[in-house]
């Protein structure tokens, strides 16, 4: 009988043998992005693929979504691994031969490598269906950069019913290649959306007693908004209110009457959410209130923070320090960007970590910037990753 240690050995060679061709993949989707909510063409490509591994696939699952399943001869636990791979409205610039032939749209995050990595961690291991004690998951999902996201519909058609345990790996322009970034608890913030409109009333510049300047209403209420983190937050408790839209008006001397503000919150702890919210909404009504003008407000409760569960997060590092030794095993650092992958370890235990990129300063362009890069040595990485868990939950 073939040891557990063999097979993974076994297993890794045959990923570093399929390397081209994975790189050869995710070539292809990076020179053929789609937008969110708009990925059909990439759904195919990825069906076509996990239908030539054998494996049983469910498409069209929240919109474009769909899953590879692979069943082993054995009975056991369930695990889900899970792919993005929707692109941006950014335009490429990079100097490479594999540039965007979609103008206006990129893969600016790396979503291309991760569904790259995760089909070639399905091809090998569809090849081991004989030894495996369980069944797996291989989740590719669309929509990650737009919210509501593809997460929360794919989660809705019952994407994880009957699974055990989930994970996810992402790219990393800011970590070299080979470290890998792990952390338990709260990782990635809830991400929140409002727009503003302020109706004033318009007026000649000459005669401002007679309007209500949207501009000046719209300029207390940016003043009044920053000090909510400030002032009415607790110091212990992150979170971020920034300001990203003002506009108003279109003449030096004309009193806007009509201002509009968009921006976004940042928050971990659920409570503290909801308390932002409501202090935007009471000021907003507060401050327009007192000018005489009305308003109109849109707030959108986004993605929810990104919770690592520790007992998970743990094991997964102690799995990778055997799999890439202790000192390429780095703390993770909290950061207040989302990411809807919180909604799945919001059903199921697991944990997200990041897999370095960054070899050169082609590489080191952060991530949705036009010529963001990666050094495709780490779509091998995220493969053997990934088998280093399931080997450990099905070998």
């Amino acid at each position: 009988m073939t040891k557990p240690t063999d097979l993974l050995l076994e297993i890794n060679g045959k990923l570093e043998e399929n390397y081209n061709e994975v790189v050869n993949w995710r070539r292809y989707m990076h020179q053929h992005p789609e937008l969110s909510f708009k990925e059909e063409k990439t759904a195919k490509y990825i069906k076509e693929k996990l239908l030539g591994f054998g494996l049983n696939v469910i498409s069209n699952l929240g919109g474009n979504g769909l899953i590879g399943i692979l069943e082993g001869e054995q009975p056991g636990k369930t695990i889900a691994l899970r792919a993005d791979f929707d692109g941006l409205p950014i335009h490429d610039e990079k100097d490479v031969e594999y540039h965007s032939q979609n103008p206006g749209v990129m893969h600016a995050c790396g979503h291309d490598g991760h569904t790259a990595a995760l089909l070639g961690t399905a091809e090998v291991l569809s090849q081991y269906r004989q030894h495996l004690k369980g069944k797996i998951v291989f989740i590719f999902q669309p929509a990650e950069e737009t919210p509501p996201g593809g997460a929360k519909f794919m989660l809705e058609e019952g994407v994880l019913d009957g699974v055990d345990y989930v994970f996810a790996a992402h790219l990393d322009s800011n970590t070299p290649l080979g470290k890998i970034t792990v952390g338990s608890g709260y990782q990635m913030a809830a991400v929140d959306k409002f727009a503003i409109t302020i109706q004033g009333k318009g007026g000649h510049g000459a005669r401002p007693h007679e309007a209500i300047d949207s501009i000046v209403v719209g300029s207390e209420l940016v003043s009044s908004l920053q000090k909510i983190v400030s002032r009415g937050v607790n110091p212990l408790e992150a979170a971020v209110v920034t300001i990203g839209v003002f506009q108003a008006g279109n003449a030096f001397n004309i009193i806007a009457d009509t201002a509009k503000l968009e921006g976004t919150v940042r928050t971990f702890n659920g409570e503290i959410r909801k308390q932002v919210e409501e202090q935007i909404r009471n000021l907003t009504a507060g401050i327009t209130s007192a000018f005489g003008a009305s308003y109109t407000i849109d707030y959108l409760n986004g993605y929810p923070a990104l919770y690592n569960h520790p007992e998970e997060t743990e094991l997964v590092r102690n799995l990778l320090t055997e799999q890439f030794s202790a000192e390429n095993i780095v703390e993770m650092e909290p950061t207040m960007g989302a990411e809807d992958f919180s909604y799945f370890l919001l059903e199921k235990p697991g944990t997200y970590f990041r897999v370095g990129s960054q070899t050169s300063s082609a590489t080191a362009y952060p991530h949705h910037h036009p010529k963001f890069d990666i050094d495709e040595r780490a779509l091998l990485n995220i493969e053997k990753s990934y088998v280093k868990i399931v080997a450990h939950y099905l070998l």
